[in-house]
């Protein structure tokens, strides 16, 4: 069955899926809007690297007015960047930015495919992402997408000759383009995917420049535009009444993870385009110029397209089902021409816009959001056809179960239940690419068919239908949907999950010293009835008692609470703490993780249940931190795990009286980027310092509000783009006297080693001699950065301003980091604990 759904999604490239939403419900206008993109043939494809990359603009006027099949393909799911809305992180936000970008395609028209690159983090230079992505893999799948959805046209985000001048992995996203280009035509290239796909070359390759590549506005207007095409996106389209400008500005404000919500304009705007390869077009307005896009493009297909545009031109808005006749004669002319590579493409497009015409609704919804693989779970089935047209619906399958189906009575609801098996080797809906272990650069995918597909996909129910004596089959997946009293009817999507997952409480346990720690151990069922025990496994040194722990749960979605002790060996060590349930079916090591924000639908994620565990001999001053969050990280609970008591403050707290509890407040990542309050409650931070308080300022962006704040420091302090992205650069301690370095824990530099990602970002470039700078370090073949960490006494106190990724190396248990960050909150203190004032 599954096998089958794919091959299905492999010859549709993902029609108007939208997984975990709403059934589409088109109104006329865009039933019409359908039928002009069904007679319409020709494919762009847009690629660039990441989420949030692609012309929205541009991707939304060839799919709304040019009518095009049109594609974004980002090379990565955009793992590697930061999270404005909460505190996920590498392969989890990559999640939450896969299913932005499925609303963003929602939105524009658009379709969405992947590679299976890992967005790593920032690279300085092509070589280095190629290195890392492993380019042959991941030009395979460039290759394979194009080979798959046969585009005429590639439109490039980026350009290829620039490596240096911009991220390494923008730029790599336009060099695997180019290459592809010509690659995906030879059936020597990638000889293993031509057992589902055929060769294919593209008819032109284009760079989508603008002035910004040429340095000024002035500069784009003196150059030679001789290879450039020129379109205009500034359309208005009446039957939706918005502009092409505003379509793009809701598709881009999907990336919420990002902050990247934009306001909608109108009026004229010019896309320019670079011809790089092909055959360039005679009309310098026209994408398509000299490509066949009618329905004579398809042998056979004359005589279809007389039909359709005829229906086009006498669309009847008021009664679309008047048409259904005439979409019917198209539909088996369509079934009789001989195979090509639209036909089922167009079929599949002709079948969708004929059940959208008779109105026809029809639904399977689980009465459970998840079920555990063989069990069942029982449907509730809802078909109903609201046109004058005849429709039968014969039956519905599932495997090779069959329920007995009704003709459909005008706008007369057609309702059953039943309940369906789920196979015991049923694949779990986790997301298909985390479901194998990878690596920093690239995605384990080993099933060719599911490499590029935006999202799992989920069981689903075939319906065999009759539409005034045609048949047709039809699939749609099996959705859950609830009322919510504020929201009303929420759709979810229906999950496969494992009978029993369980969970360490920390994904990073610190011990500080040798004493014990008390472990939780959370064990969740997935159904009814699960018992069994639980087991923690440690390297040789650790000591974890008890062996084992039994556990009973009677309901399902209940959990259960173990706690073991954990002992750290004497000497400092960091490992991988595992953990096993066995029950009299198996032996299960998975965790749940839930992703639930209103914009996207709820996520379910299925990761290897472990915990790193690190002992270190930590010593420290002061205990009491007060943190200021700002986009969202996981500081405050990494500093709770050495003994710290953190309090979240908000700006409302910010006043003399409240802050002098603190022997140390932390401000979280890019605070005065996002909290425009801290405009004038900085004073009182400032005034903190000097009155004996430690200040530590994490990173923040050079784009917004800095500004603002004269007084961001106590003394001049310019932010910069540096950063130091090379995880394993060099460090070089260039103040070994200085506090921060001497104690309470000695740094050295085998404090740096095991960091990830990157070292930091939006380093200072420009200080006054206040500050001493700490450490010096950069990237291969650039010059010595020194404002990763700038310390500078102000008054009775200390502030510290950091570009470094503690927001990173804190959760991943990085034992020199902890080291580091509690120097600083310790310099200039003694270990008595203030008393704590409220306010």
């Amino acid at each position: 069955m599954y096998k089958k759904l794919l091959w299905a999604f492999l010859i549709l490239g993902n029609l108007s899926i939208i997984y975990g939403q709403p059934p589409k419900k088109p109104d006329a206008a865009q039933l019409y809007e359908s039928l002009q993109k069904l007679n319409f043939f020709g494919t762009a494809l847009y690629i660039a690297a990441h989420p949030d990359d692609e012309n929205t603009k541009l991707i939304s006027y060839l799919s709304n007015d040019v009518h095009a099949r049109t594609a974004y393909l980002s090379i990565t799911r955009g793992d590697g960047g930061q999270n404005l809305i909460g505190t996920e992180l590498r392969e989890l936000l990559g999640v939450i930015r896969t299913q932005e970008l499925i609303a963003a395609r929602s939105t524009d028209g658009g379709q969405q495919r992947f590679t299976r690159a890992n967005d790593f983090g920032y690279s300085k230079h092509p070589d280095e992402t190629l290195s890392l992505w492993n380019k042959e893999e991941v030009m395979a799948d460039v290759v394979w997408t194009i080979r798959k959805l046969r585009p005429d046209v590639i439109i490039n985000r980026f350009d290829h000759r620039s490596p240096g001048t911009t991220h390494g992995h923008h730029t790599s996203s336009a060099i695997l383009s180019v290459e592809a280009f010509d690659l995906a035509a030879d059936p020597t290239a990638y000889p293993e995917q031509l057992k589902y796909v055929q060769p294919w070359q593209p008819k032109r390759l284009f760079f989508n420049t603008s002035w910004w590549f040429y340095g000024s506005e002035e500069n784009f207007q003196k150059a030679d535009k001789t290879n450039l095409l020129q379109l205009n996106t500034g359309t208005f389209y009446p039957l939706k009444g918005k502009s092409n400008g505003e379509i793009a500005a809701l598709s881009r404000s999907q990336h919420s993870s990002q902050g990247f919500g934009v306001i909608g304009n109108r009026g004229n705007e010019n896309e320019y385009l670079e011809f790089l390869k092909g055959d360039f077009p005679t009309n310098k307005n026209d994408l398509f110029d000299g490509i066949t896009t009618s329905w004579e493009r398809m042998p056979g297909g004359k005589a279809i397209g007389e039909i359709l545009t005829k229906v086009a031109e006498n669309f009847n808005f008021r009664q679309p089902d008047t048409h259904v006749g005439e979409l019917l004669k198209a539909y088996e002319l369509l079934t009789k021409v001989p195979e090509n590579p639209w036909k089922e493409y167009k079929l599949q497009e002709l079948q969708e816009l004929i059940i959208a015409t008779t109105g026809l609704f029809i639904e399977a919804v689980a009465l459970e959001q998840t079920v555990a693989p063989g069990n069942n779970v029982s449907l509730k089935i809802e078909a109903i056809n609201r046109s004058s047209q005849s429709v039968v619906l014969e039956h519905i399958k599932f495997e090779s179960m069959t329920i007995e189906g009704s003709p459909l009575v005008f706008n007369k609801p057609f309702n059953t239940t039943t309940t369906i098996p789920i196979a015991k080797n049923a694949p779990y809906t986790s997301p298909y690419w985390l479901a194998e272990q990878g690596n920093l650069g690239m995605y384990t995918v080993k099933d060719q068919l599911l490499r590029g597909n935006p999202d799992t996909h989920r069981p689903y129910l075939s319906y065999q239908l009759k539409v005034d004596g045609v048949p047709f089959e039809i699939q749609r997946e099996i959705v859950y949907k609830y009322n919510n009293p504020e929201k009303g009817e929420v759709y979810q999507p229906f999950e496969i999950l494992p009978p029993v997952t369980v969970s360490i409480a920390h994904k990073v346990t610190v011990f500080p010293d040798a004493n014990s720690k008390l472990l939780p151990v959370h064990v969740k069922a997935g159904e009814t009835g699960v018992k069994g025990m639980v087991r923690l496994e440690a390297p040789k040194g650790w000591q974890i008692t008890p062996a084992e722990l039994p556990f009973d749960i009677a309901l399902k979605n209940d959990e259960q609470i173990l706690t073991f002790t954990v002992t750290p060996p004497a000497f400092e060590s960091d490992a991988l703490l595992k953990a096993f349930v066995t029950t009299p079916k198996n032996t299960y090591n998975q965790e749940l993780i839930t992703i639930d924000y209103p914009h996207i639908p709820k996520q379910s994620i299925l990761k290897e249940a472990s915990s790193k565990i690190v002992r270190l001999n930590l010593q420290k001053a002061g205990n009491h931190i007060g943190y200021l969050m700002g986009a969202g990280d996981e500081v405050p609970k990494s500093l709770e795990q050495i003994g710290y008591r953190v309090a979240l403050i908000t700006p409302e707290n910010i006043t003399e009286n409240y802050l002098q509890q603190f022997d140390a407040i932390v401000v979280g990542i890019r605070a005065y980027n996002v909290i425009d309050p801290l405009t004038y409650k900085q004073p009182i931070l400032l005034d903190y310092v000097k009155n004996g308080g430690n200040l530590i300022v994490q990173y923040n962006t050079t784009d917004r509000a800095l500004s603002q704040f004269n007084g961001l420091a106590p003394y001049p302090l310019k932010i910069s783009r540096d950063r130091v992205t090379e995880e394993d650069a060099p460090v070089r301690i260039i103040a070994p006297n200085h506090p921060i370095i001497t104690g309470p824990n000695k740094i050295v530099p085998g404090d740096f080693d095991g960091w990830v990602q990157e070292r930091g970002l939006y380093f200072p470039n420009d200080w006054d001699p206040a500050f001493v700078p700490i450490l010096s370090m950069n990237d291969k073949g650039e010059s010595p950065k020194e404002g990763s960490l700038l310390v500078a006494p102000y008054g009775k106190g200390y502030y510290i301003y950091t570009g470094l990724s503690f927001f990173r190396e804190l959760p991943e248990g990085v034992p020199g980091a902890f080291k580091l960050i509690t120097n600083m909150i310790s310099i200039g203190k003694d270990s008595l604990q203030k008393p704590k004032i409220k306010g």
